[in-house]
This record gives structure tokens, sequence and C-alpha cells, in this order.
């Protein structure tokens, strides 16, 4: 089935966008049955939305265990759990 590219208006903006047709051919590779609604900008917005962080993860302020300098993790340090900065950290996955 040959393709041919569609203007679509974005539902969010008013905007119009190209739906390509290498986009359509996506679109049937997945078994997708609807036509984005949304352009480009509009979707990366919607997704940083719901990800709740605008696309950003919540740093916490650490120290590391083994060099002793202040580093951000992205998850909350526990008692008695060791936290390693970025280089330490490495050099912890490669002695496994």
């Amino acid at each position: 089935m040959a393709f041919e590219e569609k203007t679509l208006n974005c539902v969010e903006c008013g905007a119009d966008f190209p739906f390509t047709a290498e986009e359509q051919e996506f679109y049937q590779s997945k078994g997708f049955e609807n036509e984005p609604k949304r352009c480009g900008p509009c979707r990366q917005s919607r997704k940083a939305q719901r990800s709740g962080f605008g696309g950003r993860r919540q740093m916490y302020p650490a120290v590391c265990a083994q060099c002793g300098k202040d580093t951000e993790v992205p998850f909350e340090p526990r008692n008695g759990r060791p936290v390693y900065c970025s280089d330490c950290f490495s050099q912890q996955q490669n002695r496994y």
C-alpha cells in the first residue's frame, strides 16, 4: 500500500502538521489504527507533563561512601546503605 503525506490539525494548539508517508507506514507496522492528534512539540510537552517531572528526575544530595565527594543521586539515600558518586559507582560495577 502506497502512502501519501497528509496534513493533520493538532487538537492541542490548532497548528497544521505533516503526517508523512514514513510515519504512516510506521503506524501501520505497529498496528496503530488512529492517526496522531497532536503535532510533535505538543506530543513532547504532553509526555513531559505526564512524567511529572517535566522530563527531569528529582535528585537527592548524598556523600559518596568511597571518596567522600558530595554528589546527587536519583533516589533517596537510606541509612546504612552506601551511596556512590558516578565515578566510584562505575568502579564498583567493573569489579563484578
